[in-house]
């Protein structure tokens, strides 16, 4: 990965310290400032002297690389906002992305499991050794909940009270919420948290505070790294058959799409989810009013009438 430049090294400190960004945001923007870096240098242009057409050709050279939409997109949003960093402090007199538009991302619909298909794999966990113990807790409570996965590995032993059924979770942005937990999930982390489930990974010396603390354990004593989480959500998934259907928040989506269909309030959901704009919670609106279409077809004597 190309070395940074100083400015852009100050805008990346700029988004931990002043904007709270969350450390896989900071590494995204990384990664895609060293993509920006290295197209300019190749081309002997100095992030001071970035014009728009060289954000166009930047684009236009993103989009022959095969990039995805949305990650051409994101790293637009990344490019945009350092370039608006660099006016606010000087360092350059214009903006040069300011008429530069961030390519459309199509809108996806998120493909949630069935609660069949749920029930699967949660009960796809055999045995009561730490490690089924805390595999099982993973799964109920990523669909219990809807948190991401990167919520679920930052929790602590201090943001359970399981006495009251609740949890608390850092979202993007390190903004707090509180989720309720259900009665599975629950029981299944009251399991993993007793001395033969947690226990069992706990080492002889803790290699750092934050481990001690962590309510999910790898088998070494460490804190489980969101991709250790997503393999274990995966390998799960593969033994009874839906490794391909899976997402790193297929189980967040099935939550809040099993949710709606049960009648649930979208602001409960987004809530929930902690989602910063209704926007984003009302996506899964448009799945069940799809399954509701479907389950109106197939049941109402006079629903093909009706068209």
């Amino acid at each position: 990965m190309p070395e940074l430049s100083l400015a852009m090294e100050e805008f990346l400190t700029w988004l931990t310290v002043e904007r709270g960004r969350a450390k896989n945001t900071i590494a995204a923007y990384r990664r895609d400032l060293a993509a920006y870096t290295e197209f300019l240098r190749f081309r002997n242009v100095a992030i001071e002297s970035v014009r728009e057409g060289h954000l166009h050709d930047y684009v236009a050279f993103l989009r022959a690389s095969a990039r995805a939409p949305a990650s051409i997109a994101r790293a637009m949003v990344a490019i945009r906002t350092l370039h608006q960093f660099l006016l606010d402090e000087g360092v350059t007199s214009g903006d040069p992305s300011a008429d530069v538009a961030v390519p459309r991302v199509p809108s996806g619909i998120p493909k949630a499991l069935t609660e069949e298909e749920v029930g699967r794999l949660l009960d796809a966990v055999p045995g009561a050794d730490a490690a089924a113990r805390r595999d099982r807790a993973i799964l109920e409570l990523l669909y219990g909940t809807g948190m991401r996965i990167s919520e679920l590995c930052g929790l602590s032993l201090a943001d359970l009270d399981l006495n009251e059924s609740i949890g608390r979770v850092f979202g993007k942005g390190a903004k707090e919420r509180i989720v309720p937990i259900g009665r599975l999930a629950r029981q299944a982390l009251s399991t993993w948290l007793e001395r033969d489930g947690r226990g069992a990974f706990v080492p002889p010396r803790w290699a750092r505070r934050d481990d001690a603390v962590a309510v999910f354990l790898n088998q070494r004593g460490g804190r489980l790294s969101r991709q250790g989480a997503w393999m274990i959500v995966r390998r799960h998934a593969d033994t009874v058959g839906l490794a391909d259907r899976l997402s790193p928040h297929v189980l967040r989506h099935s939550c809040a799409t099993h949710m709606l269909d049960h009648g649930a309030d979208i602001r409960t959901v987004q809530e929930l989810l902690g989602h910063a704009s209704l926007t984003t919670t009302q996506v899964y609106t448009k799945v069940t009013g799809d399954r509701l279409r479907v389950a109106y077809d197939a049941a109402h004597p006079r629903a093909k009438l009706a068209r």
